[in-house]
């Protein structure tokens, strides 16, 4: 009967392994596709990255501003010591010049006596010492020399590089939970496994009951049994310890309320996946290829920076009064401003940023070929994997059918009690194993579809 329970927990356990996987994204289960999204949302590195990026589009619009028309509304008010006037001179040169003037006007002869009747203005001064301003100043870049499109396009490639980067650090966070939670499955195997150990003891216990009641042995074998249970209790207890820091490491990963992770029921289910599935380009490329095209943009708008630029700048007043009799009320103007030396400030900076250009360069062709040695480690790691649940399976087989047999000798009096325990021992180890092998397949599985850049979550 033990014999039968045994091959039929293995093959149950062997089940799944048999079972292929439609595609990669039906990979995971439901309960751990939602943690992965709980703890992407949560992750505050992935949070980081989108504000950065958040940041870099800003950025984008900034750059297109330098191209609107900037209006700005001014006022002030200024006290001068005194009104700044003509000097005596002139004055009277303006007060002669006005009574010419109306002579001329009235028809009075040029050598008679200016009438006293007749008022005259009195001669403007050429700033009053209280000064009220308000006027409207227009500020407007036309041309940028190409440096708005450059940075713009610059922008562009390092917030898609950001954007990788973002994809880099989700899947550092998926592996994370994934891990965790087949750990989390690994204990619940062991507890199965230990329940299995449990029920071989205590038909042990209730055999050894019975054979002392009729003389067939002595209370020492009892006595083993019970110490084989206390020590299958402190298995138990570590399992549980071990369940509650893995739930507690979920929390923290997703925020996932402990008593909802408390309740998953995970499994372990080897993972059937097509190894001749090909690579695509991972996030970790893509994301220094932005970089490199970004730096690119940058150098070429510090070497653009000899085109001339031009803009248009404007100003009108509010209030005449305020006006010196030199100061106009509006005025419109077109600027140039073209550097045409800048002591070579310009082609220096651009040729760093054009060797900062080459380092991401060199940093994408390292990373290649990294990616392309952990894509053959991952598959040989899992290629061993599968060998090893085969092996193991096997190591089932024959500690079962060892501890079937010694426990019948132990009945007929040919074996002790210390036999059948280290049989029942091994046959446990056996089935840690199995679960063992069943945990490092599907960390070999992910690991070989995270290299690929195919894990889909």
């Amino acid at each position: 009967m033990q014999n039968t329970k045994s091959k039929l927990s293995v093959l149950l356990l062997a089940l799944g392994w048999f079972i292929p996987a439609t595609s990669n994204a039906q990979l995971l289960d439901p309960n751990l596709r939602e943690l992965i999204s709980k703890g992407l949302d949560k992750s505050h590195s992935v949070n980081i990255y989108n504000f950065e990026s958040e940041q870099v589009r800003t950025d984008q619009k900034i750059a297109k501003s330098v191209l609107l028309p900037k209006i700005t509304l001014n006022g002030s008010y200024t006290r001068l010591n005194d009104d700044i006037t003509f000097d005596d001179d002139t004055q009277n040169l303006l007060v002669a010049t006005q009574k010419l003037l109306i002579k001329e006007a009235a028809g009075i002869p040029f050598n008679t006596e200016f009438p006293a009747s007749i008022p005259l203005q009195p001669v403007p001064n050429l700033q009053n010492k209280n000064i009220l301003k308000s006027n409207m100043d227009l500020d407007w870049v036309i041309f940028s020399g190409f440096a708005v499109d450059n940075a713009i396009e610059a922008s562009k490639h390092k917030e898609a590089s950001l954007n990788h980067l973002t994809e880099v650090e989700k899947d550092k966070v998926a592996l994370k939970i994934i891990e965790t939670y087949d750990k989390l499955a690994l204990v619940y195997a062991s507890k199965g496994v230990l329940t299995t150990s449990k029920n071989f003891l205590n038909e042990q216990e209730h055999f050894v009951r019975k054979a002392i009641e009729n003389g067939l042995t002595t209370p020492i074998d009892r006595k083993k049994i019970e110490l084989a249970q206390q020590q299958l209790q402190g298995k138990l207890m570590e399992f549980e310890q071990n369940k509650t820091l893995l739930i507690e490491m979920l929390h923290q990963l997703t925020n996932d309320d402990r008593e909802h992770l408390s309740l998953l029921s995970p499994t372990l289910q080897p993972y059937a996946i097509n190894t001749l599935t090909g690579t695509e380009k991972r996030n970790e490329i893509m994301a220094l290829e932005e970089a490199e095209q970004a730096t690119l943009f940058k150098a070429q708008m510090e070497k653009n920076n000899f085109i001339p630029k031009v803009a248009v700048k404007g100003r009108y007043e509010f209030i005449e009064s305020g006006l010196s009799l030199l100061d106009p009320k509006w005025y419109v103007g077109v600027g140039l401003k073209w550097n045409v030396f800048d002591g070579f400030e310009s082609k220096l900076k651009s040729e760093k940023t054009k060797i900062e250009s080459l380092k991401y360069g060199e940093q994408k062709a390292e990373a290649e070929e990294m990616i392309a040695l952990s894509v053959i480690n991952a598959e040989l790691t899992y290629q061993s994997s599968l060998q090893n649940i085969k092996m193991v399976e096997k190591e089932i087989d024959l500690a079962s059918d060892t501890y079937d047999m010694i426990n019948k000798q132990y009945k007929n009096n040919l074996a002790s009690i210390n036999d059948v325990l280290i049989a029942l021992n091994d046959l446990e180890k056996s089935n840690f194993k199995l679960q063992e092998s069943f945990f490092k397949q599907r960390k070999a599985a992910t690991a070989l579809l995270h290299a690929k850049g195919i894990l889909h979550y």
